[in-house]
């Protein structure tokens, strides 16, 4: 949970706003699933956040609230719950490990202090020893110290190993975790999270190379959606990706932005590289005819429309997106299924 509803749910207006979340969720027509709750909980415990606006932009549209929409909200904008989980459990066993590889130094150690003690003791008796016997027994009582020495010596290093794999092991099973929270399950594009982080790390950092941002939207999906239903609108969602998967390689930041809106972030390139890869990107989608999957019914052509905005020097990530969405709402405007720029409109204006 945000800090903001974290406080919410645990303050005096928590049932109030249990209730509110309740009849909100009645007023506009969606089931007070486990799921559904948390997320209007967040809704309207948090309205001005991503989660907020992107509810609110579903609701503006008309879009059905159905499960497949709510976990598909969920995976893009409740990923920490299932992290911080990994977290905890890989911080218990951790925890265990590092107490135990502690227990393994420790006897090594008083087992290394005991060998001084040994060694310190045998050197004052060979000093006074006379007869052989007794500097036999000396030896004896030295080869015996020396063994446990390193018994106690190989234990700890097979204990040290058998500690670095499982911390290995964890290190890339959070990586993995990491990898998941930050990943769209329909499209496997980065999330809007994930988009949301390394832009603002992009406009953060202090370097002079160019950056853009780009917005895409596939072109009447409600209609389609509402004709063919949600099953078949996410196969063309998940063709769209596919297609931008294949011209984004490298740094470039494919993203399911929210419903049906992609974004790309391009590190380091221009408008007029960006305009050359949109427009790749655009005749690529619209150049197949697809076919329903389950009745192999012909589905037509998908197209999109598509807005881009070059960063202006010391621009904050929300300004550089509100530029690329303005760019795309006039592609759509325009008669949809071409490309804009940011800087168009602004020589236009």
């Amino acid at each position: 949970m945000t800090v903001k509803v974290e406080v919410a749910v645990r303050g005096p207006e928590a049932y109030s706003l249990a209730r509110n979340v309740i009849a909100e969720m009645e007023s506009v027509g969606v089931w007070p699933t486990p799921l559904n709750f948390e997320l209007w909980l967040h809704y309207l415990g948090d309205p001005d956040g991503p989660l907020g606006r992107e509810i609110r932009r579903l609701l503006n549209d008309n879009v059905v609230i159905s499960d497949e929409t709510s976990e598909m909200l969920a995976a893009e904008f409740l990923p920490r719950g299932r992290l911080s989980e990994e977290i905890r459990d890989a911080g218990a066993v951790l925890d265990r490990e590092l107490t135990s590889i502690a227990t393994a130094i420790a006897k090594a150690h008083k087992t290394q202090a005991d060998y001084g003690v040994t060694l310190a003791d045998a050197s004052e008796t060979m000093d006074g020893a006379q007869d052989p016997s007794s500097l036999k027994d000396l030896v004896g009582g030295l080869s015996h110290a020396t063994r446990r020495v390193r018994r106690e010596t190989a234990i700890l290093e097979k204990r040290l190993e058998s500690s670095n794999k499982e911390i290995a092991r964890l290190q890339t099973h959070l990586e993995q975790v990491r990898r998941e929270a930050m990943t769209d399950a329909l499209t496997n594009l980065a999330n809007r999270k994930a988009f949301d982080e390394r832009l603002e790390e992009l406009c953060a950092a202090e370097d002079a190379s160019p950056l853009t941002l780009a917005i895409l939207d596939i072109d009447h999906f409600k209609r389609f959606n509402d004709t063919w239903g949600h099953q078949t609108g996410d196969q063309v969602l998940r063709y769209v990706a596919t297609v931008m998967s294949r011209v984004c390689p490298g740094d470039r930041f494919a993203t399911r932005f929210g419903g049906e809106e992609f974004a790309i972030i391009f590190p380091g390139e221009k408008a007029g590289s960006v305009t050359a890869v949109l427009e790749t990107i655009r005749h690529e989608v619209a150049s197949r005819s697809l076919r329903r999957r389950s009745t192999n019914d012909d589905l037509g052509t998908v197209t999109i429309s598509a807005g881009f905005a070059q960063r202006l020097p010391g621009e904050a990530a929300a300004a550089l997106l509100e530029r690329a969405d303005a760019a795309l709402y006039a592609s759509k405007r325009a008669g949809r299924n071409r490309v804009t720029g940011a800087s168009t409109l602004e020589k236009a204006a």
